[in-house]
């Protein structure tokens, strides 16, 4: 039978549409006067912006293609224990990003002066944050239940006819179908998972890196790319590999594994590219960039901790072959710890 799956690269091509319309919104008027910086050079700031492009795209398409293609290499296959550290190390990466990169960004924007203080007094990006997380949750729940009962209804005929034609036969002959249909529908309802989160999960990572995108690329001070410059790079390196790994256990085929590796990789650059282009109507301080900001910067860091915490974190480490090898619980802790300290040192700059 034919497994059903959403179509990732169309679903994701029109969230790409969507995303290409933020520098409309954020383009407003000011609400606050920003403040003129000495230091601007916009013919110094544009080499950077160009690099971080390069950069960025080098290092989103090497962090994703690692664990895709890992899978001609036999240690990083996912059915071996490298695999289960690699993708505890990223799965820190993600957690860390949700908490020390992203909800911090969030709660500077909805808390700015230049908003009206009154209004925004409710804590917005906790609410925003937890509604996201209780959205991705229904999301997963009813996607992975839709596609449960599909595969379900249409084998269910099939291990009918088996049946009746089986008590007119050997009992023996019926008992092994009915073991091979339960291994096959387990195998089935599995990669149906791997393939829904690696999607809810690529959309949360693209909602943060087309804004930091447009951030970087409508900046005008060399000082402030500087520091971004390198610390990005790193930052989409490793969410690379989380996301890499997701897709390597989803087993997508070729066209669509290659479609979200490629998505992924020039999100950011894109951003930066549509922020060079907005660079003079461009006001990170104008009531409307701080609200759109703010909201999704929410909503992607709910996305982010539910994913890593639930999708990737405890479903690994309460895994039966986890619980069963203490070397390996051992290391894939280790592994999740260096992923959430390296996420968290380059907060200081990203």
């Amino acid at each position: 039978m034919t497994i059903l799956q959403p179509n990732s690269p169309n679903v994701l091509a029109i969230f790409f549409y969507l995303f290409l319309l933020l520098p409309v919104l954020v383009s407003c008027d000011c609400k606050c006067d920003a403040v003129e910086d000495k230091r601007h050079n916009r013919t110094e700031a544009i080499k950077y912006k160009i690099g971080a492009i390069a950069s960025l795209l080098v290092a989103s398409g090497l962090g994703v293609c690692i664990p895709i293609l890992g899978k001609k290499f036999q240690v990083l296959r996912p059915e071996n224990d490298v695999f289960f550290m690699i993708k505890a190390f990223a799965a820190g990466v993600i957690l860390s990003t949700g908490f020390t990169h992203i909800l911090p960004d969030a709660f500077d924007k909805l808390r700015s002066p230049c908003l009206d203080q009154n209004l925004w007094k409710f804590p917005f990006t906790g609410f925003i944050a937890m509604m996201s997380a209780i959205g991705t949750l229904m999301v997963d729940t009813f996607a992975t239940s839709f596609y449960k009962r599909l595969h379900f209804n249409k084998a269910q005929p099939v291990t009918e006819d088996e049946e009746n034609a089986g008590e007119h036969s050997d009992h023996l002959h019926v008992h092994p179908h009915g073991s091979n249909l339960i291994g096959e529908d387990s195998v089935r309802s599995e990669l149906t998972r791997h393939r829904i989160v690696s999607q809810v999960l690529e959309l949360g990572i693209v909602v943060h890196s087309v804004i930091i995108g447009i951030s970087l690329g409508a900046s005008r001070s060399a000082q402030t790319i500087k520091p971004l410059f390198a610390a990005l790079s790193f930052h989409q390196f490793f969410e690379g590999m989380g996301l890499g790994g997701c897709i390597s256990q989803a087993r997508f085929k070729s066209r669509s594994a290659a479609a979200m590796a490629i998505f992924f990789s020039l999100t950011t650059p894109v951003g930066i590219t549509v922020g060079i282009g907005i660079t003079n109507a461009y006001n990170e301080n104008s009531l409307t960039a701080l609200v759109v900001e703010g909201v999704l910067d929410s909503a992607a860091a709910g996305i982010l901790i539910y994913m890593a915490l639930v999708d990737l974190l405890a479903a690994d480490f309460m895994n039966s072959r986890m619980q069963n090898n203490w070397r390996l619980q051992l290391g894939a802790n280790i592994s999740l710890l260096l992923g959430t300290g390296c996420m968290s040192v380059l907060a200081h700059w990203a």
